[in-house]
This record gives C-alpha cells, structure tokens and sequence, in this order.
C-alpha cells in the first residue's frame, strides 16, 4: 500500500515539476520574419487608347501609341503605386492599323497643335470608382475625370474630352481638311468631331521579400 501512495506522489510531483519549466526551445528556422510586399508598374502593359468620330452619324475610329514611357514610385499600397505614375506618350507613334492614316493624324493634326509629346499623369483615384488623370498637349495640361476599375494590380480608366480644351480646333480642322471624302457621311457633310474617348489600362506587379 505504502509503495503504491509513494508511486502516486512521484507522478503528481512529474507532473508539477513539467507544468512548471520553461517552454520548449523554438527552432530559430521554424520562425518567419512578416513579409514585405510592394506594387511595382509591370513594363510594357501601358496602354493609351482614343475613339475619335467622323461623319454626322459619328462613325468611330480607334487607335492607339506604340510609344509610351512611364514612370513611378513603388509603394506597398496599390492605390499609391498608380497615383504617382505619370506617362510620355510619343504621337509620332500612332497607330490606327492603318498606315496612311497614321501619318495623316501625325502630321495634320498633332504637329498641327504643336504636340509631338502627350504628358500626364495619374493624380488621384477616389473611393467612388472616380479618377483624375492630368493630360497635356499643345502646352496645355487639364485634369480630366473620368471612372476608373480597379481589379486586383488591373487599372483601366474611361473618359470623353474635347480636344478645343487643349486648343486643338486647328488640328480637327487641318486633318478634316485632308481627308474631306473619307469623312463624308451618306448625308454628304465632311465632319471630324472635337471630342474624343479616352481609355488608360495598366499593370501592377507584386513583389514580396
């Protein structure tokens, strides 16, 4: 009977003496330091796009740049990585898929409006799926509204403007001018529209350390 009381006391002191010791060593391998991520562009995936209009039944016509140049701050906010992205859009670089037209909107009316360079900027991007990007041609720079998506590190930003804010009559006129039978409608009316649509789609990648 004693010998069993005597087994049952060592197994509570065990007992106690383990409750009481320090916790197990941690493999210093098995600890992670919290990762760092931040949003850097993904060159090349810029994208400036316009729909221009001609004829009074305002058929449109889509192009874009081959040359775009863009700069930016990487942040570990996706938000903030796009806001300081500003872009250089070279408008000898057109492209409309079609050669000759390229060059017409090239000489006829960027170099009409003195812009051989478009520059910008993304300025800010609100919580209501509205953006303002800054876009300047002829020397003019305007903030331009617009809405915008945002889908995981895929921008896309929508806008109409009115190239006479920028001064640009003188182009609609010159390039109008040039291509007066292309821009007939069945009506008979050679017209090219001052306003213009406007889409902006770019990248994000994630880099975490």
């Amino acid at each position: 009977m004693k010998k069993n009381k005597f087994l049952f006391a060592s197994i509570i002191l065990a007992a106690i003496i383990t409750a009481c010791s320090s916790n197990p060593e941690v493999n210093p391998k098995e600890e992670t330091e919290a990762q760092v991520c931040m949003f850097n562009y993904d060159e090349g995936t810029t994208e400036f796009e316009f729909t221009a209009y001609k004829t009074n039944a305002k058929k449109g016509v889509t192009g874009g740049f081959n040359e775009i140049e863009v700069t930016f701050d990487a942040s570990n906010d996706v938000k903030e990585t796009l806001e300081s992205i500003k872009f250089s859009i070279n408008t000898m670089s057109v492209e409309t898929n079609d050669e000759g037209r390229n060059e017409k909107i090239a000489k006829h009316f960027f170099k009409t409006i003195n812009t051989e360079v478009i520059g910008g900027s993304i300025k800010s991007l609100g919580d209501d799926g509205t953006a303002t990007i800054e876009v300047s041609m002829n020397g003019i720079s305007i903030d331009v509204e617009g809405e915008y998506t945002l889908n995981g590190q895929a921008f896309k930003f929508e806008s109409v403007i009115d190239v006479a804010s920028w001064n640009g009559m003188p182009g609609i006129e010159a390039l109008n001018s040039e291509c007066d039978e292309l821009h007939k409608g069945e009506d008979g009316v050679s017209k090219l529209w001052s306003e213009v649509k406007l889409s902006l789609k770019t990248k994000l990648k994630k880099n975490c350390e």
